[in-house]
């Protein structure tokens, strides 16, 4: 029992935290470059935040969801 928590343990550290393993190393080496990956991430999901607005407006602008009081009971 206790190898397949080592394994879980070997799996995070030395495969899925790997690519943040490198992010810290760049950092250390070229701050740049480091903080040009993290806006790139803050882009992307200001891009996202963007799309799922105008979705929200599309909807709302085609009066497809039920307002009404009676539509949930605890309103």
């Amino acid at each position: 029992m206790k190898d397949f928590f080592y394994a879980i343990q070997d799996l995070f550290v030395n495969v899925l935290f790997k690519p943040l393993d490198a992010l810290r190393a760049l950092e250390l080496e070229n701050w740049f470059a480091a903080s040009i990956i993290s806006w790139i991430f803050v882009v992307i999901c200001l891009v996202a935040l963007v799309y799922w607005m105008l979705q929200l407006k599309k909807f709302n602008d085609n009066n497809e969801e039920d307002k009404t009081v009676s539509s949930h009971s605890f309103l």
